[in-house]
């Protein structure tokens, strides 16, 4: 393409879906086994969704240092339509383990679920921005 008004304009066009996706913003997590929340940033990649740990507090709400924050808990999700998001995978911390990831997002909330060798287990988030 030689007009580079074209190219932005398409570019635009197709980046657009991802960006305009509901669940693209910061949640904050349940608490986890170790009592901690975090928060976590939803954003594209690629055609999906990836999270990433931007912070961590403790019971009070205090933040705290902890070794995932700026990790990836999920990536590859992908909206399968009626706010269900399938496809992906997440990274449980506390478990060292990677499972199969799946979202439902409803409102304000999101239940993020992980499944391994039939066994699932999951949190339900806030939406905080």
């Amino acid at each position: 393409m030689k007009n580079p008004f074209a190219l932005a304009a398409l570019t635009l066009l197709l980046a657009t879906p991802a960006l305009a996706d509901p669940a693209v913003g910061t949640w904050k997590t349940q608490p986890d086994r170790k009592n901690l929340t975090s928060l976590v940033r939803i954003a594209p990649c690629g055609a999906a969704l990836c999270g990433t740990v931007l912070k961590a507090f403790d019971p009070s709400g205090r933040e705290v240092s902890t070794p995932n924050i700026g990790k990836r808990l999920f990536w590859d999700l992908k909206p399968a339509g009626n706010g269900r998001y399938a496809g992906g995978t997440v990274y449980v911390p506390l478990l060292n383990v990677e499972a199969k990831a799946s979202a439902r997002l409803a409102g304000n909330s999101l239940t993020v679920t992980g499944c391994k060798a039939g066994i699932c287990d999951g949190q339900t988030w806030s939406r905080v921005n």
